[in-house]
């Protein structure tokens, strides 16, 4: 007859699914996609490895699953950004939110997409082709909002939006770099309070 012991060891063990993709976010943030391994990814996550492929499939799905949480949580200010009513409120919402993000207290400094991008070798270039691709349609975004200001009158038409557009993720990528190497909050701030002081718009 089977002892109680024996039936909870012969269970899975229960987990948040939430919360467990919460921690292996956290774990590819700091270490990047090819740096985190499926040792330290299930000890960070309190769950085994075949609940792991049970609940987010491989490692790369699990990054995936990542990346989307990571959006939604964490690159939510861009959304909000793109509604500001001109385009320089539209660099200010990007550069401060992208700047709390990176002096935040709770999460590692530096950005997921950069840092994924830029570690990924050629065994994960589907993983690089999709930071990739998710990047671009922001991108996309970034330039039609900016387009419009132009329409708008927002700043000069000597001015290229795709110009402007690649500029400010430039400035943001920049940032998110500076941040991982530790620079001071205050001298990325003082690298938003230029940016905005030079913007070429009302």
């Amino acid at each position: 007859m089977e002892t109680q012991a024996q039936a909870a060891r012969g269970r899975p063990r229960e987990f948040d699914p939430e919360e467990a993709l919460s921690a292996a976010l956290t774990v590819f943030w700091r270490r990047g996609y090819e740096g985190a391994s499926m040792a330290e990814l299930t000890e960070a996550m309190g769950i085994t490895k075949p609940s792991l492929y049970a609940c987010f499939g491989n490692k790369e799905s699990l990054f995936r699953k990542a990346l989307d949480l990571y959006e939604r949580d964490k690159l939510c200010y861009t959304r909000t950004a793109l509604e500001a009513p001109t385009a320089k409120g539209v660099a200010e919402r990007l550069l401060r939110g992208s700047l709390a993000i990176q002096t935040g207290t709770t999460d590692p400094h530096g950005c997921l997409g950069v840092i994924s991008t830029v570690a990924c070798a050629v065994q994960a270039e589907s993983i690089r082709d999709d930071v990739i691709a998710r990047r671009a349609s922001s991108d996309a975004a970034l330039l039609a909002r900016l387009e419009r200001a132009r329409d708008e009158g927002d700043f000069p038409e000597t001015i290229d939006p795709q110009a402007l557009a690649t500029y400010l993720s430039a400035v943001m990528q920049g940032m998110a770099v500076q941040a991982g190497a530790g620079v001071p909050p205050e001298r990325l701030e003082q690298l938003v309070e230029t940016t905005l002081a030079i913007w070429p718009g009302k």
